[in-house]
Order: C-alpha cells, then sequence, then structure tokens
C-alpha cells in the first residue's frame, strides 16, 4: 500500500517547518485486521493523529504510548499487537519487550496480529552562533555538515559574512524557549560578550559555551551575577568552549566547540563498549 499524497504532502510541510511527529507504519499482519500492511498515520506531540489510520482502539493505545515515548527519547519503536492467548502461549505478558519489539494485547474480535514500526521525525538541532567573530563563521560553516541547523544572531551588518544561515536573529534577542535540541556559542569575542551571553544563559538550551579564556569568563560571572543574574543561570556556561584538542586556528576552535557538542547530544545513546 502506498501512502496518499495529502499525507506525504503532510510530512513534507511538517519537516520544512521543524515540527516534530511521529509516523507510525503497519509493517506485518496476521490473520484478520483492520488495518493492512503499509498503513501509515502521523502521530504529533499531543498525541492526536493528524493524517493516516493504522487500526481503532485495537491498537491505538499501544501505538500512542509508542509515540510518545519517541518523540521523548529519538528512538523507534516496534510494537506488535497480538491476541491475549497467542501472548499466553508464547510466554508474554502485555507491555513486555524482547529483542526490541514490544507486545500489546489485542482485544478485538478480528483477533489479528499487527506489527507497528513507530518513528519519530524530530527537527534538525540546531546550533545557535552569537556573534560575528572568525570562531563564529567558521563554525556556521562546518556545522551544517554534521546534521545541524545553523542560527545566527548577529549584528545586522554582520550577517553576511553567514551566507548560508537557516535562520537569522538581528542581535542577541534569542527566543527563550525552541521547539528540539538546541545548542548556544556565544562568540563575541569582544564585541558584545555581556549582551550576548546573557542573553543566552537566560534561554533554554542542551548546552551554552564562551569562546574565551577561564580569566574572561570569571569577569563576566562577576559583572552578570552584580546586575542580577542568578549564579545558577551562570553555572550552566562551559567556559571555554569545546573539547581541549590544542586548537589555535578560528577553524580548529570550530572544530572542537562543534566536538564537544557531538559528546553533548551523543551522550548515553551508545553502550559502553
Amino acid at each position: 500500500m502506498r501512502p496518499e499524497p495529502d499525507l506525504l504532502d503532510r510530512i513534507a510541510d511538517l519537516k520544512a517547518r521543524g515540527e516534530a511527529f511521529c509516523l507510525a507504519t503497519v509493517v506485518r499482519t496476521v490473520s484478520v485486521t483492520a488495518a493492512k500492511a503499509g498503513a501509515k498515520a502521523i502521530i504529533r506531540p499531543d498525541g492526536t493523529i493528524s493524517e493516516g489510520w493504522v487500526g481503532g482502539g485495537c491498537a491505538r493505545a499501544a501505538v500512542l504510548k509508542a509515540a510518545r515515548e519517541a518523540l521523548a527519547d529519538g528512538a523507534p519503536r516496534l510494537v506488535s499487537v497480538i491476541p491475549k492467548d497467542i501472548l499466553a502461549e508464547l510466554g508474554i505478558r502485555p507491555g513486555e519487550e524482547r529483542d526490541g519489539v514490544r507486545f500489546a494485547r489485542n482485544m478485538c474480535p478480528s483477533r489479528g496480529t499487527m506489527d507497528v514500526f513507530v518513528e519519530p521525525v524530530l527537527p534538525r538541532p540546531a546550533v545557535v552562533v552569537l556573534g560575528a567573530s572568525p570562531v563564529a563563521v567558521a563554525l556556521a560553516d562546518i556545522a551544517p555538515r554534521f546534521g545541524y541547523r545553523v542560527v545566527v544572531a548577529a549584528p545586522e551588518d554582520d550577517q553576511l559574512l553567514f551566507p548560508e544561515a537557516d535562520e537569522r536573529i538581528v542581535g542577541y534577542a534569542i527566543p527563550a524557549e525552541a521547539s528540539g535540541q538546541r545548542f548556544l556559542v556565544v562568540a563575541t569575542q569582544g564585541r558584545g560578550d555581556e549582551a550576548a551571553l546573557k542573553a543566552a544563559l537566560l534561554a533554554d538550551a542542551d548546552h551554552v559555551a564562551f569562546v574565551g579564556s577561564r580569566r574572561k569568563v570569571a569577569a563576566l560571572r562577576e559583572s552578570l551575577v552584580e546586575d542580577g543574574l542568578s549564579p545558577e543561570r551562570f553555572d550552566r556556561l562551559k567556559g571555554p568552549a569545546g573539547l581541549d584538542l590544542g586548537a589555535i586556528t578560528p577553524e580548529e576552535i570550530a572544530l572542537s566547540i562543534l566536538a564537544e557538542i557531538v559528546a553533548v547530544r551523543r551522550r548515553g545513546q551508545r553502550a559502553p563498549a
């Protein structure tokens, strides 16, 4: 079964707008089921199915639960909805997971089996670069190659330094909240350090870093806390930014910053060796 054009258009629209959703796909059915292999549905973060269909109440609760969890941790799920008696024969309890498959009970009269793959589609993580220093320009250049959206917050006259930016903010008034992961890097390097850093620290983010020396970070902490910023807010800051690679050039410093962002983003996603 091919997905309807309207559903494909809706998927493309949501991705273009950077909105999170899950795509649920029926990948296998056994015996009589309402939905057949290939059926798809778009599930929004609030639990509504905005397009498509993957069956009625027999599978809906289990699929929606899997979608909520997938949107929370970014990992796909495979849900197998099976009649109660077959689960008992297999010695499996409803809700149990085995080999990456979560089993749910089908209480409908059809008594069929249906496997549904639930895939989260999340906005690309964003690297928000505050400032227009050589390090900022180098970071904005390499970040897209690793799948990051680049948001540039800089004075209007400096925006020309970032021809490929995905989004632009004139000045440093970045939104306090944003959907998806967001990594903020203050790379003003002497031009608007305090204003940019205060804006970054007041915003919600997965990581906030400052390009500058420890002495500079300490001086900014004293100034911003004296100005009313809570010490707890400042303590979120990683400064100096980046992993210690012995970097010297702007490009090398940008690489060390992006490597640190990757480490933060991927933390806990790989099993220990």
